[in-house]
């Protein structure tokens, strides 16, 4: 009897002991999951103390974002958009707990495409302007020439803190599917255009895109030596590219409809009417203005300066600076107004390309002969845009710039020159570009961003 109970004793004591070992290994499980300063303090507190003020304002677009479906909306509207600190915590249970806020990463810079250097590329050009013929400009097509050195065509730009992804032409028609790119200004702009129909087509005629200038009312006039511009539609994937020539980005107004010889109201104040027509179509807008804001060619135009309505007496906009500053500044104004209607649409302000006219001007001698390629350099080191005006306008918008003066102005070999079709002796053209050329680099860009 006695040693039954004390049997009875021992068993009930084991018993005991293995509960309180289970219950001893529940709390030490629960406080390894669970650190101190999770169980006291708030989550609020705890993305407090590791994150200051400072590094809140500072750390936009960070890994937080690449963690989080919704990642757009802290591009779209700042660091506030954040997920919460609990949002934070469930979402990370694959990291370590003491890695999430700690070691918090500092925010990638944004990636400036302007500041980098031309280095050589054995797979440069990327078409051939012998077999561009249904796009290029014959004027432009530096091998149907007389010029005989094309070492120029084999760099291509490489900023210095991103990679630029290779063009393919499949790619950006892929990227820019059902969607609608427009160039708006002046010839550069239509460089720009017939280098990215070269591009795409690898400089190749396809009979698989469609001529649809008609849509936006781009048909030559009668008398006219070419239309305001062309709007060619990709059928395989129902992508459109458009060139219009407004070489001042101003609506431009006949005084007198009936007289031919009628001066012209350019309304400094007012984008052109092709914009304001037609924007709504546009996936990717740039503009881009500047060689025709001199006192020659408002007189051969027949150009005369408006604002508000009127003939333009405010002294502080007679000068043509100052005129096209004011003009800039108005149609990027005006455009970061009208992007929150179309929110899909990636609007680019182009720098101005630069010219290389030495020892005169287009039409006093001025001549750019070298043929060495990156002559003066091949690296571009500052931050700042070489184009302010522009850099300025843009501050504080919605419109991106596209910035490429700096990187263009190391390409002085690259341009016309004295070459044409004809081998004819004549003013030198040190403002346009040899294709395939630097524009091409400018479409490498966007593409880049898009």
């Amino acid at each position: 009897m006695k040693g039954g109970s004390f049997n009875g004793l021992r068993g009930k004591q084991f018993l005991l002991a293995l509960i309180i070992l289970i219950c001893t290994t529940i709390v030490f499980w629960a406080w390894e999951r669970t650190p101190f300063v999770t169980t006291v303090l708030p989550q609020e507190n705890q993305l407090e103390i590791k994150l200051s003020p400072a590094d809140v304002t500072e750390k936009k677009n960070t890994y937080v974002e690449e963690k989080f479906s919704h990642a757009h909306v802290v591009r779209e509207q700042g660091f506030d958009a954040l997920p919460s600190s609990s949002e934070i915590t469930s979402s990370n249970e694959e990291t370590r707990r003491d890695e999430d806020l700690t070691r918090f990463p500092m925010e990638e810079k944004g990636c400036n495409y302007a500041k980098g250097k031309w280095v050589a590329d054995s797979r440069r050009p990327l078409y051939s302007s012998f077999g561009c013929k249904q796009w290029l400009s014959e004027m432009w097509a530096c091998r149907l020439t007389q010029r005989t050195d094309f070492s120029y065509e084999g760099f291509r730009w490489q900023p210095e803190n991103c990679e630029m992804p290779e063009f393919k032409g499949s790619l950006f028609l892929k990227r820019m599917q059902g969607r609608t790119l427009a160039f708006v200004g002046d010839s550069l702009g239509r460089q720009q255009f017939q280098s990215l129909m070269c591009m795409i087509t690898g400089g190749k005629e396809s009979p698989e895109v469609e001529d649809i200038g008609w849509k936006y009312g781009l048909v030559k006039a009668r008398g006219a030596v070419r239309p305001d511009g062309w709007a060619y539609r990709f059928l395989s994937t129902n992508t459109t590219i458009l060139y219009y020539w407004s070489a001042s980005l101003c609506e431009l107004e006949p005084l007198n409809i009936s007289n031919p010889a009628t001066e012209y109201a350019m309304h400094l104040d007012r984008p052109a009417t092709f914009l304001r027509q037609y924007l709504h179509r546009f996936d990717v807008l740039v503009l881009n203005t500047g060689h025709h804001w001199n006192r020659g060619k408002l007189k051969a135009n027949r150009w005369v300066m408006y604002v508000g309505g009127v003939p333009n007496n405010n002294r502080a906009l007679a000068g043509i600076g100052s005129a096209k500053n004011f003009t800039v500044y108005s149609v990027v104004k005006w455009l970061d107004t009208q992007l929150p209607k179309h929110p899909k649409l990636k609007a680019f302000f182009r720098t101005i390309s630069p010219r290389h006219f030495v020892n005169g001007d287009w039409n006093s001698g001025g001549s750019c002969d070298n043929t060495t390629p990156l002559a003066g350099g091949n690296q571009v080191l500052q931050d700042k845009s070489s184009d302010p005006d522009a850099e300025g306008a843009v501050e504080g918008t919605r419109v991106k710039l596209l910035d490429i003066t700096a990187l263009s102005q190391l390409r002085d070999e690259c341009h016309i020159s004295r070459y044409s079709i004809k081998a004819t002796p004549g003013m030198q053209d040190c403002l346009h570009w040899c294709l395939p050329g630097v524009p091409d680099t400018w479409n490498e860009i966007i593409f880049a961003q898009l």
